[in-house]
């Protein structure tokens, strides 16, 4: 007689003010393993819960938490927002109990909040990343990637790569061919090259600084608009009126970043938005937007995105001819 197995028990947490996006990645794609591998419940700490314009009934309370294999942290709107004592100690004493922990998006910030990831690598969308390095400095974030597995502990970045976390989980738990059948369902690759690297919009102003008048303005104003030329760091300390030595301490305390790379990143914006919209081959874009080889330029935009430059180009633009 045939074993019976136990169904894989799956939490999904639903706390006030979730992102229904990051709820319903992990009911589709665990949903969509045959065999009724999973076991999903949603739970929450109330019997209906706001998430944005629409409401989510939760089918259990907290208490399930302490039967799953799987618990699963959507994100939520408002990153600030503390999450319940009570679901804090749930998720501890669920991870106590040898559950494995996911959390999707900004659901990193209820995980951290919790402890368990303080000494850890882990990983949340790159818009949040300033916000969350704040609030967690003992978590190792490294924003570049589309999820971090540290055992029982698992991180996804932001929006869609919930689905390469979850996708991610069912290969670990039920080989290649049940993960490949549930990305075909849910019409996705069962791996995406590169990381969220890819996605972030290169030299934005960190969080602390971004709607405020700052000293830097007008040279980085200036850089957006000469990147292009053959620049060197004492064109960009002649333009900011400044010695080369107070201008790396300014950018340092600012942005983070040297002038330099802080150029170099405009840059690799720059061949992004043309990669995405124009139909120029490589090596011409790389020269467009003054890399001064086509070897730095694929070197350069490789370091900061993950991917080469036809790749991104693959993976953002439908293909046309190119330009010679």
């Amino acid at each position: 007689m045939r074993d019976v197995v136990r169904p894989h028990r799956v939490a999904v947490l639903a706390l006030p003010d979730v992102i229904p996006f990051d709820l319903s990645i992990a009911l589709e794609v665990f949903g969509r393993v045959p065999d009724g591998a999973y076991r999903i419940q949603v739970c929450g700490t109330e019997p209906v819960v706001a998430a944005g314009p629409v409401r989510i009934g939760t089918d259990h309370g907290l208490d399930a938490l302490a039967d799953a294999d799987t618990v699963v942290v959507p994100g939520r709107h408002h990153l600030t927002a503390d999450a319940p004592d009570e679901v804090l100690a749930a998720l501890r004493a669920a991870h106590d109990a040898g559950a494995r922990i996911a959390s999707i998006c900004t659901g990193a910030f209820t995980l951290a909040a919790t402890g368990l990831l303080d000494g850890k690598r882990a990983t949340t969308h790159w818009v949040t990343a300033d916000a969350f390095r704040g609030l967690f400095p003992d978590v190792v974030l490294d924003a570049d990637v589309l999820y971090v597995d540290e055992g029982r502990l698992l991180t996804s970045a932001g929006a869609s790569a919930g689905l390469d976390l979850c996708l991610y989980m069912v290969q670990q738990d039920h080989g290649a061919a049940a993960a490949a059948g549930a990305a075909k369902l849910a019409v996705a690759p069962l791996h995406r090259s590169g990381g969220q690297a890819q996605f972030i919009v290169r030299n934005r102003l960190p969080s602390n600084v971004i709607g405020k008048s700052t000293e830097l303005d007008d040279v980085l104003g200036w850089i957006e608009q000469n990147a292009h030329r053959d620049l060197t760091l004492g064109d960009i300390a002649e333009r900011a009126a400044l010695s080369v030595r107070t201008l790396n301490r300014r950018f340092q305390a600012e942005t983070g970043q040297t002038p330099m790379h802080w150029l170099t990143g405009v840059r690799v914006r720059h061949a992004q938005e043309l990669l995405e919209r124009s139909s120029s081959g490589v090596e011409r874009i790389g020269r467009d937007v003054g890399f001064t080889s086509a070897a730095n330029f694929r070197e350069q935009f490789r370091r900061l995105s993950g991917v080469s430059p036809q790749s991104y180009r693959n993976t953002f633009r439908a293909a046309h001819p190119q330009e010679r």
